[in-house]
């Protein structure tokens, strides 16, 4: 059986970047099948020495995973997210362990926002806004409309995601923010 990580339940991710910040927002609920199993998961944190901020949509162990090892490519790479994250999609791709992981990545730095898939994706969305989990096209439909009015990053991301959790019912509004300059 493949998995499909756009069919995902129990999260909704969110990045923003405008006014020289960089937003990553997560709800914090987490389901198992239709029951909810917690409503203040934190699957947004800061990365490596909090000069980058990740969150998380997916299998919550398999994601710890996935932060462990990029935090050690962080360390391998200093100040390279980019290289840092296709090392990782490399190593997500290769190794036979790493495949089997189920999640999806947002990761930013003041200059890149990315996206890392289980198929080894290292995706840079246009604008540096992107939504994953169930919830995330919600949320970044939101935040396009948003992203012209006079609302920093933080405002938008919230507002967004008080909207992605009054549509999909795998996302809350327990919301948690990370966020960068990026000047």
């Amino acid at each position: 059986m493949t998995h499909d990580p756009t069919n995902w339940h129990g999260t909704t991710i969110l990045t923003v970047r405008k006014g020289g910040r960089v937003v990553i927002a997560g709800d914090g609920q987490v389901t198992l099948g239709q029951t909810v199993i917690k409503a203040n998961a934190r699957k947004v944190r800061p990365l490596g020495k909090g000069n980058v901020i990740a969150g998380f949509a997916g299998a919550t162990a398999d994601a710890m995973t996935l932060f462990e090892r990029l935090e050690a490519k962080l360390e391998q790479y200093p100040s390279q997210l980019l290289r840092a994250c296709v090392e990782l999609a490399k190593d997500w791709r290769m190794d036979r362990y790493l495949r089997r992981l189920e999640a999806m990545m947002i990761v930013a730095d003041a200059s890149v926002s990315l996206v890392l898939t289980g198929t080894g994706d290292v995706l840079e969305p246009e604008g540096g806004m992107t939504g994953i989990g169930s919830g995330g096209n919600y949320a970044l439909a939101a935040a396009r409309a948003l992203i012209d009015t006079d609302q920093n990053a933080e405002e938008i991301a919230r507002k967004s995601m008080a909207i992605a959790a009054d549509i999909c019912v795998y996302t809350n509004n327990n919301i948690i923010v990370e966020s960068l300059d990026t000047e």
